[in-house]
């Protein structure tokens, strides 16, 4: 079975994607590593370890990872992240708290240990910032080629930006890591707001797990309707909200969801559009392309996967 590691900054679409992965039968969720952006670093581990134990899964483990981009000292939560996401990262919905704790290995330690220890049959989904894996990439560069697969939920290459006119949250809070990431040479697969803005959920999708009558689906179906509720003042022409963080763990779990287009990337680290995911000029006429962007997806075949498996984590979970 193929081994999976979540790399999140735990908002709303981290813990659907938390969710998606804990209903998908193809994959076994042998850790996730924190990081942060939606919220702080300390605030995501929290949520991950009250989720998974909300969900019924409390053997997942939870490492902390690093707290601030890499050219950094501090990291502080945007107030667009709070509005979009809650100051708890999870709409403001309270959960109870996990008696467990993080583990005290590192998330970058790991990522390593787990590369070596599963090679190809270990996907990797980072759907915050890069920071995490540029740091286990500068300590083991060996893993690049031991990997099975990258799947980040970041960038834009032929749409705008969700940050301003060219960069998306996760790649614009560490674009040094993301191009570390992105002109490393590991086999990684680009979702960003591409596909990701194509795939978008309703009130009426989230009355479905309220109507199970359990705690996880109400807790979903609140947390999910708070973001939904914070696209109609962001992207009101929407109709819904973005399935950001779910299509990447989608996408792991079956990539024939999305098209790609095979470049070599890079991200912008200097002037006016830093933050830029964009085709390498160095790159663009090596014949071994390592990276694929997401340009394509089907949408009503994801949108049904997605519902059934968290429809049917949360029913389980009671």
């Amino acid at each position: 079975m193929t081994k999976l590691i979540l790399d999140l900054d735990t908002g709303v679409d981290d813990t659907l994607a938390i969710s998606y992965a804990l209903g998908s039968p193809e994959m076994d969720l042998i850790g996730i590593t924190g990081t942060y952006g939606n919220v702080l670093l300390e605030q995501g581990l929290r949520n991950d370890l009250a989720i998974t134990d909300l969900l019924g899964h409390p053997e997942v483990k939870v490492y902390p990872g690093l707290p601030h981009a890499m050219r950094k000292d501090a990291f502080s939560v945007g107030e667009i992240s709070a509005f979009i996401h809650g100051r708890n990262g999870i709409g403001d919905v309270s959960i109870p708290d996990s008696n467990r704790e993080p583990e005290t290995e590192s998330a970058v330690d790991f990522i390593i240990d787990a590369v070596k220890t599963y090679g190809k049959d270990l996907v990797y989904v980072p759907t915050g910032p890069m920071t995490n894996i540029a740091a286990a990439l500068r300590k083991a560069p060996e893993i690049k080629d031991q990997i099975g697969r990258i799947v980040l939920m970041g960038g834009a290459l032929t749409a705008c930006g969700n940050v301003n006119a060219w960069s998306e949250a996760n790649i614009s809070q560490d674009p040094d890591a993301a191009d570390e990431l992105f002109r490393s040479g590991a086999p990684a697969t680009m979702v960003g707001l591409d596909v990701t803005l194509q795939t978008l959920l309703t009130y009426r999708q989230t009355q479905r797990w309220r109507d199970l009558g359990t705690k996880a689906g109400a807790f979903l179906a609140d947390m999910t309707d708070y973001y939904i509720k914070a696209y109609e003042t962001t992207a009101p022409k929407l109709g819904g909200c973005g399935l950001h963080d779910p299509l990447a763990v989608g996408v792991a779990v079956d990539p024939s969801l999305v098209t790609t287009l095979p470049i070599n990337m890079k991200v912008d680290v200097e002037g006016s559009t830093r933050g830029r995911t964009i085709g390498d000029n160095d790159r663009l006429n090596d014949p071994v392309k390592t990276m694929q962007v997401a340009v394509g997806v089907d949408v009503d075949r994801f949108l049904l996967e997605f519902m059934t498996r968290i429809t049917a984590v949360a029913q389980a979970a009671r």
